[in-house]
Formats: C-alpha cells, structure tokens, sequence
C-alpha cells in the first residue's frame, strides 16, 4: 500500500478531535488535514455517550485550562451551534446542599463561579423549590447560564464542515504504530500509512496506548470507570424542570449522581462510576482482558483503591442495585421511586491515573517530537472542545508555519 502526505493527522474523531481538524482549516485553509477514527462513525465512545451539558465553568479550579477553556469553549460552541442551526437550551442548573455538613464544599463552588465569571447566585431552600418544586436542600447555587445540546449532532455538523473544507476523515483506521523519519511522522494503520508533518492524538480512551507509539512516556494510565443512567418515564418526566446536581464530594472526582434534561425532552438519572472490564465497555458484559491486565497491573490503580475503596463499593453497590441506585436519587428528589426508572445507556470516562494513584483533574498535554498528544481531557472536554481545539493549534502552528 502507497502512503498517503499530509500537513498534519489527527487521530481519533470524538469532539476534540473534530474540534481540532475544524479550528485548523479555518486558520489555515488549504492545509491537508486527515482525521483517522477506528470506528465506522464519528463521536462513538465518550463523545457520543455523554450527557449533553453546556457546562458554566463553575466547579473549576480559576486558572486551570478546565476554567479557562469551559468558559471560552461555552461561548464558542454555542455561537457555532448558532451558526449552524443547532438546537441547544440554555435551560439552568442548581447544586443543592442536602445538609449543614456541604455547606463549606458549596460555598467553596460559589466563590470558584464568582472568580471564573459564572453568572450566579445562592438561594435558600423555599427559592430552590419555587424553581424544582420536588428537590430537596436547604441552601442551592443556581446557575441560569448552563445548558444542554445534543454533541453527536456537533459532531455530525463538524465532520460536514471538515470534509467542506478539504480535510478528510478516515473511518475504519485502526492506528498500529508510528515511526519518524526525515521527511514525517509516518502513523501506520490497518489501511496504510500516513506521512504527516504533525500529529495530533486526541485518541480518548486509548490515548495512553497512541502516546506510547509516539515514543514518548505516558505520564498516567488511562482506567476506564463506567457510568450508568437511568431516565425518567413519561409520568415522572414533570419533577425535573432544569439541571439538579448534589454538592460533589470534594474528596471524589466524580459529580454524584444527577438530574439531567436532554435536548430531546427526555431526562437522565446518573451516572454512577463503577471500574469498566473494557476501556469501551458499557456493560458487565463486556470484558477485554488485555484492558484489565492493563489496570490490575498498575501500582496507581491500586493506589488509588485503596484511598476510595469505600465510595468505590458503594459505586457498585448502586450499579448492581436498582433500589441503591434510587435511593440516592431520592435524596436530591424524595418523590422518586423505582417505578420511575427505566434503564438507559451507559458511558465510560477515560480516567487518568499517576502512579502514585492521584486522579488527573485537568487537560494534560504531552509534546514528542513532531507529536502532540492529549493525554487527559475530561469534563468538560465537550463544552470546551473547540477552545481546547484553539490551544492545539497554538501548540503546532510552528510546525506547520516552519
């Protein structure tokens, strides 16, 4: 098989890497942009499964590139969707403090939205149920500016403009191998190779796995963390009007389980977070065992097991359990019961582990030669993706300009 010449590859086609091929050919029309994707589509993995947020900025550290580029990110994908006639809400959200004892936690938010320039306020228990007359807490954050959208369609729209302006996206590319040579990067794949003057791996759950390609160290391991959901039935749908969030456990990187209205009109109950058996394993069922020898082999994995194990069994606890699962929806809204669910799909977070066993909590680049490589990109990633997509064309504008 002939290689192919290209300015730059990109290597995966979720958000960040549409994003990415998108913010470069509108600052350099003309440049040979080719997208590989494994799969048959885009957007099929983390992108496609998550829970359709047009996230504020407020739970990020001021400073972090997670505030920076949530708040520019927001405001550039909702001028894009704008732009191109995408439905999205700017429907609301409030995090709700059930108790005195997440009061500090909630304030602590508070003031982070205030420093990252979040439109808003804190209300008492009774505001609270003038907004969600069915949720519970005694003080609440509301936040007017957050909203929803539906990301595959993003996606579909961005992978249209793409191909519109020259670049090229190959589906089916399962990336094997690269190697450096005088004139390019080659990226090997099961369809042929790919010269390219950049590379840019935006390969989400395997990116730890392409950094490694790369020749360069990666600095965490990818351990995938399932999310499960479920939605409301039709005769539940009225007790959640906006976006109903619990005050995060400071100590937990994860949100908690939520409430979550759709661009469709449904509405989502979840996620919990339970260790997947497969980095695209949306199921017990489905189990890679090269993926768990990846984890169970990994000192950082343990590390962090044992610092989280008890919030991690309760995670289980839930994903095998319909009446756990509901009873920690009940305490953000009382009125649930089972009867109201019905099971929807699940996602997996791509979570990056150090070897000392801390979670990664903000967007982690790793440079290589002519490589960069996005080895952490997590919530928001999908608000921020073309903010995110902006700063990698910074990284190699050089390369590309030289």
């Amino acid at each position: 098989m002939e290689s192919t010449q290209a300015d730059i590859v990109i290597i995966g086609a979720g958000i960040v890497g549409l994003a990415t091929a998108y913010q470069l050919l509108q600052r350099y029309p003309g440049k040979k942009v080719r997208i590989l994707e494994k799969e048959a589509s885009p957007a099929l993995h983390q992108t496609g499964h998550n829970s359709g947020v047009l996230h504020s900025g407020i739970y990020y550290k001021p400073g972090s590139y997670k505030a920076k580029n949530c708040r520019e990110g927001k405001a550039l994908m909702e001028s894009f969707c704008e732009k191109e006639g995408i439905s999205y809400e700017i429907c609301g959200k409030v995090i709700v403090a059930l108790d005195e004892t997440e009061l500090p936690a909630m304030e602590t938010i508070f003031q982070r939205g205030l420093e990252n320039g979040v439109d808003c306020e804190k209300i008492t228990g009774n505001q609270l149920r003038e907004i969600e007359p069915h949720a519970a807490g005694i003080q609440a954050i509301r936040v007017p500016e957050a909203g929803i959208v539906s990301y595959p369609q993003v996606c579909k729209r961005f992978a249209e403009r793409i191909e519109e302006m020259g670049g090229h996206i190959q589906y089916n590319a399962r990336v094997t191998g690269m190697l450096e040579k005088s004139e390019g990067t080659v990226v090997q794949t099961n369809l042929g190779d790919v010269i390219a003057k950049v590379v840019v791996n935006c390969a989400g759950l395997q990116n730890d796995r392409v950094t490694k390609m790369s020749g360069a160290k990666p600095p965490a391991r990818i351990v995938p963390f399932r999310g499960e959901y479920y939605e409301l039935k039709e005769d539940a749908k009225h007790l959640c009007k906006h976006l109903i969030y619990p005050v995060p456990d400071p100590n937990f990187p994860f949100l908690g389980v939520h409430f979550t209205r759709m661009i469709d009109g449904s509405v989502e109950c979840g996620p919990n977070a339970v260790l997947a058996l497969a980095r695209e394993g949306y199921t017990w069922t489905d189990i890679n065992f090269r993926d768990l020898a990846g984890t169970f082999s990994y000192a950082g994995f343990w590390k962090m097991m044992s610092k989280h194990w008890r919030s991690g069994m309760g995670e289980m606890h839930r994903s095998l359990s319909r009446k756990a699962f509901t009873k920690a929806l009940a305490r953000l809204m009382p009125e649930i019961r089972e009867t109201h669910l019905r099971k929807a799909p699940a996602g997996v977070r791509a979570q990056a582990l150090m070897p000392d066993g801390s979670m990664i909590d903000d967007f982690l680049y790793e440079e290589h030669g002519r490589v960069v490589n996005v080895c952490n990109a997590p919530s928001p990633a999908a608000t921020s993706s073309l903010s995110i997509g902006k700063a990698i064309v910074e990284r190699v504008s050089g390369r590309l300009e030289g």
